[in-house]
């Protein structure tokens, strides 16, 4: 793990497409700012987590020939 330190308004870059500044700093919180393209999803670690889990459980659901009809048929609509 890479440490830094940094104060209030100065930025961290990752790769050439993101950005992270330090907006505030209160206490022990530090308040931080992301800029990164629209196509990377940006999350705290506790959504990220609940999102992976939720992903897991649903990839272990059977689904029935009903059910992947209907998700076929709402991606080829998408792609129109």
């Amino acid at each position: 793990m890479l440490v830094l330190t940094r104060g209030k308004g100065q930025k961290i870059m990752i790769g050439n497409d993101i950005v992270l500044t330090v907006v505030e700093v209160n206490g022990d919180q530090v308040r931080l700012g992301v800029d990164a393209p629209s196509d990377i999803s940006v999350y705290r670690e506790e959504i990220y987590l609940s999102i992976k889990a939720q992903n897991e459980a649903a990839s272990k659901e059977s689904l029935s020939a009903e059910d992947w009809g209907a998700i076929s048929s709402s991606i080829l609509n998408k792609k129109r």
